[in-house]
């Protein structure tokens, strides 16, 4: 889905008595005294001669975060409605800004053209929270109920230059495009996509950015001793696939390697999933399309870097070709593993991505994935685990909390490897242990790690997807997490090394 087209406009009390927008846009905050309009609303105010508060505190707002309120203008703007969403506490910081603008971006529904005053707060935040709080999938229903908000003048902050905010709404747009394609791929039902069809897809997006692609099929997989991907895949009629997809920037500084895992579909193979919720596994995709939407964005906002994806792809499916317990895999670069439960199938395809990532001797590498039901259990539906080198996981928490999408750095301990000793193989796929299975499939992931190499792997099996309501700029389905952390992460290597 398109996202919203926004273009910057300067905001008067004469602009607004002119202003093409059927709704305008300002935001509330809780104060100790009463709700209180949050900057950049001070037009708005005037227009309804300073009472626009007390009018929506008599309608009972109260300026709570991602409370929405409409009020008619009655012919005092050339808008129609006034709508007024609460950022909560009055120490503002960018992600309320962005939940605020999300919350509104939904309630902007069927609406052609809106004004929205909340990036006097914050520019980007209110950009990518609207963008993304418009968001809707709707492909495959007749009846497609109302249409997202089509255009947003994007009132511009008082503080910089004109310049300055025209970048920061470009980069704020092309980031919100990132994790809407991310979240088109997700909520895609599997039927329709899967290993093939998958790579066809990310080829023409790739081809349309000017960034090489290259596929490999079940055959050259064969070939190239990709033993990982070839056994989850083995039990589909549709075979697996690797995907590379590289973005070369001028005067590229640093070199950096995306893996993100691609299981179309989960179905556990023959340790089979229960059979309630099974259906969100269309999600298990999520680490692929967030790594291959990045690459792109990277290319469309130009960084001075190599970036690289590499994309795992097949559907783990229950029957006579499949891979067994008991089984043991030879991985890509010569590691065996003992199968004890086909259904921790990503971190095998992930191990052959990862091995084939190190050859091209990146300076870093992130992998993002849905792993582990345990991710869920010892942080939530909202917050990424992060684990790693040290240092760079850190750097890669740090970055996450500061784009809202609450990555949190957690241990690889020691003392859970030999968890994972075989009585056959280099390594088995599970430990025997209930416990520190976020941790333990961490563990797994780092022993296929070339040595010295920064790296960060971020497990959102929760915050990839939203089964419940939405909530600021997340809607149902697919969220797109981790896209806008990658998107710091690569940023700030491209400004700091």
């Amino acid at each position: 889905m398109a996202v919203p087209k926004l273009a910057l406009t300067e905001l008067t009390e004469a602009s607004l008595a002119k202003t093409r927008a059927q709704t305008v846009v300002v935001g509330t905050v809780q104060a100790a005294g009463g709700l209180e309009l949050a900057p950049g609303a001070e037009a708005v105010d005037a227009a309804y001669g300073g009472t626009l508060a007390e009018v929506l505190t008599t309608l009972g707002a109260t300026g709570a975060a991602e409370e929405v309120v409409k009020v008619p203008s009655l012919g005092r703007l050339a808008a129609d409605v006034v709508l007024a969403v609460g950022l909560g506490q009055p120490e503002v910081t960018p992600e309320q800004v962005r939940r605020a603008s999300g919350a509104a971006g939904r309630a902007l529904a069927g609406t052609k053209r809106a004004l929205t005053t909340l990036s006097a707060v914050d520019l980007q935040a209110a950009a990518e929270g609207v963008a993304l709080g418009a968001y809707t999938f709707t492909e495959y229903k007749s009846e497609k109920g109302d249409k997202p908000v089509q255009n947003v003048d994007v009132a511009a902050p008082a503080e910089g230059t004109a310049k300055q905010h025209r970048a920061t709404l470009k980069a704020a747009t092309a980031t919100a495009e990132a994790v809407c394609t991310t979240r088109d791929f997700i909520n895609t039902p599997p039927n329709d996509l899967f290993p093939a069809s998958f790579a066809d897809r990310a080829r023409a997006l790739a081809e349309d950015a000017g960034v090489a692609v290259e596929v490999l099929d079940e055959k050259q997989l064969k070939r190239k001793g990709f033993g990982g991907i070839l056994g989850v895949g083995a039990g589909s009629s549709r075979p697996p696939r690797l995907v590379k997809v590289t973005y070369r920037g001028a005067k590229a500084r640093k070199k950096i390697a995306l893996v993100g895992k691609g299981i179309t579909f989960d179905t556990g193979g023959i340790s089979l999933k229960p059979a309630a919720n099974m259906d969100n596994m269309t999600s298990d995709m999520s680490g692929a399309a967030a790594v291959l939407s990045s690459v792109l964005l990277a290319a469309k906002l130009k960084f001075p870097l190599e970036v690289t994806a590499y994309i795992p792809l097949a559907e783990n499916m229950p029957s006579g070709t499949s891979y067994r317990p008991g089984d043991v895999l030879t991985m890509y670069g010569g590691k065996t593993v003992e199968v004890l439960n086909t259904d921790a199938e990503g971190r095998l395809v992930l191990a052959d991505a990862i091995v084939r990532a190190a050859e091209d001797d990146p300076d870093y590498l992130i992998e993002t994935s849905t792993l582990t039901g345990a991710q869920v259990v010892a942080l939530g539906n909202r917050t990424a685990g992060v684990m790693g080198a040290d240092e760079f996981r850190d750097r890669v928490a740090e970055l996450g909390q500061a784009t809202g999408e609450n990555a949190w750095p957690m241990p690889l301990p020691d003392e859970l490897r030999s968890e994972l000793d075989s009585k056959l193989a280099d390594l088995a796929n599970v430990t025997g242990a209930r416990w520190g299975g976020m941790l333990a499939a961490g563990i797994f992931l780092r022993e296929f790690v070339a040595d010295g190499l920064p790296w960060a792997h971020i497990d959102i099996a929760g915050p990839s997807y939203n089964t419940g309501s939405p909530w600021g700029y997340t809607g149902k389905g697919g969220t797109g997490v981790p896209v806008r952390t990658i998107a710091a992460v690569l940023s700030d290597i491209a400004d700091n090394g």
